[in-house]
């Protein structure tokens, strides 16, 4: 089986990513972007799907790991019987290509490594042609199969059992430096790349973005750790954002909760953007928005909540039954049905992240300010409707009292366009809309027995998400019916100090099954903690919540308080984004452009 979630280390090029193990293999690569069809696949079954291991053939070897400075240049040691070396990992950045580098290096001692490369394309259903090449000082391995072909260079490798196995020795003061370069097929095999040129430039490159970072208070290292993640999910050619580097890790270990998140969701990208645009990057908003300008022009009957990272529209969810999940977690899906949903938030989310680029100094174009107006004309058409809510439901459409602040949002949002920025619009109706959405909300979005907000009209349950309502201006954070909404939260939704997203077994969902805490949630709970006054219980949840990350600051969905393991998509977006705002928030940054608010 993979190895456990947290034990996986995140390499990116911004174009994909790739994931290695503490073990030394990287099991999942999908080239050559993130939501390609994966090259190595075991972490979605065993070795038989792809990946490619480099390891000391000391059985007993011993290893700590970390990133070589602010960026994703992953340093291993390896402390064997014989002598200490380490392997150097990292993608490349900036040369257009898809290359993955492996650098061995002696550091004391002899170390024997050894190397088992199973190329598996298309989501292992494709066994390629391999074929030798290069010389004998300069050995080459091409793997092809339909549209893809790469090749592996740096050492000797001889088929054995469909996979191709062999040693590389260091001594102190050696080094090894082996390569895989993917290209297309048809195309000529790309030349050798040079390693010492491309370590330099790519430890420049993420040095110098990890430089623009403005960020002072505590958890300084997280906050870095985390935008940095961010830019690592961020496709540098079109601004695309995805939720996370993989598929279907599971919500619930052998179970069903099992999703594709390598796509683009216009509330997340949201978030990241606002994240991104507090911490000085201007440029990283205007690319993002000139993507979404792209995604969703047409009409916003049109609209989905999530897209390919060029804005692809066919996210059509399927299974691949032939691949056994990790850990026997199935099915194993690759698209993400959730795309032909409802959920009446989004542009709300979209309306409110746009905000904050124009108070940020991004200037309105003349294509972008009618496109949000159709999104508003679009909310008007649609606002007595259901949806299935920011949890992507898979139950019947319901009011969810978060969604319905979000429609709030967007109108309120708009008439601040033209109020506060001279936009043209009818800010009058959109004003009397969002009036008669807080009036709706205010008196059916509240328990009258227990005065919290609830989940849907008509239930009594809470869901995390309601601790959004104060950072868009609905209401203060010491609103009573907010301080109600945290108390019950306390009391149904707390597991081990954790905070799920909503109570599960009330159906809601229509889903199998059960999960665990979601992370995302206890950072807005240390939001929620701080703006309402109790930083104490702030800090020490912060505390908490951060030291759930592994030994190399990455985050997860979930977190499993009883197994103690990561659960979920890794790395996740919205996790490492939810820990910036809580950051903010214990220095008194509260709120999505808090200093606009007029609630």
């Amino acid at each position: 089986m993979a190895s456990p979630i947290e034990d996986y280390a995140i390499l990116s090029d911004c174009h994909t990513a790739a994931l290695v193990s503490r073990e030394g293999s990287i099991d999942w690569l999908c080239l050559p972007r993130y939501d390609s069809p994966s090259t190595f696949g075991a972490l979605l079954g065993d070795d038989t799907h792809g990946k490619w291991m480099l390891r000391p053939t000391d059985p007993d070897a011993e290893t700590t790991r970390h990133y070589d400075g602010d960026g994703f240049i992953l340093v291993t040691r390896w402390q064997t019987a014989s002598g200490v070396a380490e392997v150097v990992d990292v993608m490349p950045h900036g040369d257009r290509r898809a290359d993955v580098l492996r650098r061995v290096r002696g550091i004391e001692g002899t170390v024997e490594f050894e190397q088992e490369l199973r190329v598996r394309f298309d989501y292992a259903r494709a066994m390629p042609w391999m074929r030798q090449a290069g010389t004998d000082d300069a050995p080459a391995l091409i793997a092809t199969a339909g549209p893809d072909a790469l090749v592996v260079r740096g050492a000797r490798l001889t088929a054995s059992d469909h996979a191709h196995r062999g040693t590389v020795t260091v001594a102190a003061g050696e080094q090894v430096d082996l390569t895989l370069t993917w290209f297309s097929s048809h195309k000529d095999v790309p030349a050798p790349i040079d390693v010492d040129a491309a370590l330099a430039s790519t430890v420049a490159w993420w040095s110098k973005w990890a430089e623009g970072i403005e960020h002072a208070g505590p958890h300084h290292g997280e906050v870095v750790r985390s935008l940095l993640v961010l830019r690592a999910l961020t496709h540098e050619d079109t601004g695309g954002i995805v939720a996370a580097a993989t598929t279907s890790l599971p919500e619930d270990f052998g179970g069903a909760r099992n999703w594709d998140y390598r796509y683009v969701w216009l509330r997340d990208a949201s978030l990241t953007l606002e994240a991104l645009l507090d911490h000085g990057f201007v440029e990283e908003a205007q690319s993002w928005r000139r993507w979404l300008l792209r995604a969703i022009a047409g009409s916003p009957e049109d609209l989905q909540i999530m897209y390919g990272l060029s804005g692809e529209r066919d996210l059509t969810e399927r299974t691949l039954d032939h691949l056994p999940g990790y850990d026997g977690a199935s099915p194993v899906r690759i698209g993400n049905g959730a795309v032909d949903q409802y959920q009446a938030d989004v542009i709300g989310e979209v309306m409110v992240a746009l905000e904050a680029a124009r108070m940020a100094g991004v200037d309105e174009t003349e294509f972008s300010w009618p496109l949000q107006r159709a999104l508003l004309d679009f909310v008007e058409r649609n606002v007595d409707r259901a949806d299935n809510g920011i949890w992507e439901i898979r139950g019947e459409p319901r009011y969810f009292t978060h969604s319905r602040v979000m429609i709030w949002a967007a109108f309120d949002r708009g008439a601040r366009a033209v109020r506060e920025f001279g936009l043209d619009g009818d800010a009058a109706r959109w004003e009397e809309l969002r009036d008669r959405m807080k009036a709706e909300i205010d008196d059916r979005g509240v328990d009258p027995e227990g005065g919290h907000f609830v989940q849907t009209y008509g239930s009594t349950d809470v869901d995390a998400a309601l601790l959004l309502l104060p950072s868009v201006g609905f209401c203060k954070a010491d609103d009573p019916r907010m301080l109600a909404t945290v108390a019950e939260m306390e009391r149904t939704l707390l597991h081990d100090g954790l905070l799920h997203r909503y109570r599960t077994q009330t159906g809601v969902d229509g889903l199998p099954g059960d999960e665990h805490p979601f992370l995302a949630c206890s950072f807005w709970l240390v939001e929620q903690y701080a703006a309402s006054g109790r930083l104490n219980d702030a800090r020490l949840l912060m505390d908490k919540v951060c030291g759930l990350s592994n030994d190399l600051g990455l985050l997860s969905e979930e977190y499993d308080v009883t197994l103690r393991r990561h659960a979920g998509n890794t790395p996740q977006a919205l996790s490492h984004l939810a820990l910036v705002r809580a950051a903010d928030a214990l220095v008194g940054h509260s709120g999505r452009a808090a200093h606009k608010q007029n609630a």
